[in-house]
């Protein structure tokens, strides 16, 4: 079923928020991740490490999902298709596994805010999950660059689903209509 101009206007707005907004999100979530693993103010790490936990569970895992979800809905409400081009394949595969990561990845964070709660972090204290948490959120930055290089680019490539479903359409054009 394809949406109407209007609707699909509208969950392309949806779509390109929630992803942009994920993307935003991240890449604060690295600057304050920085300030805590470097910062030698034990106020500032402390801020850091619980900023991180809520900026995670109250901002970017909804975001992940709501681009999840409203790229699901784009696709199936417009001739893209879910699984006609490979590059919309490949931006739900990205959106999955950066999802599943994400929610692996909030548990440290969560252990790492609940020990900054109870107790001051020296520079030494979690150092390799620290260092972790910068690393993990640079990459995310990096494979949500890729999503959106993806969707602006929309490399050519159609699967054989995708090929096989122009073919109909191309039969259904070319009967004579009956009249």
């Amino acid at each position: 079923m394809t949406m109407t101009p209007d609707l699909r206007k509208l969950g392309l707005t949806a779509h390109v928020t929630a992803s942009v907004g994920w993307l935003g999100a991240v890449a604060a979530f690295l600057a304050v991740a920085l300030a805590g693993l470097n910062s030698k103010d034990p106020q500032i790490v402390r801020a850091a490490y619980l900023s991180m936990e809520l900026t995670g569970w109250l901002v970017i895992v909804p975001l992940s999902f709501a681009s999840l979800l409203t790229g699901l809905v784009q696709s199936l409400g417009t001739t893209w298709g879910l699984f006609r081009h490979y590059w919309v394949l490949a931006k739900l595969l990205i959106n999955l596994l950066a999802t599943v990561i994400l929610l692996v990845h909030m548990q440290p964070i969560s252990h790492v805010a609940g020990v900054a709660r109870r107790m001051t972090l020296a520079t030494t204290d979690l150092r390799a999950v620290r260092i972790q948490l910068v690393v993990d959120a640079a990459a995310a930055v990096f494979v949500l660059l890729v999503a959106a290089t993806l969707s602006v680019y929309k490399p050519r490539g159609v699967t054989p689903y995708g090929r096989r479903k122009e073919r109909e359409q191309r039969l259904v054009s070319q009967r004579p209509s009956s009249a």
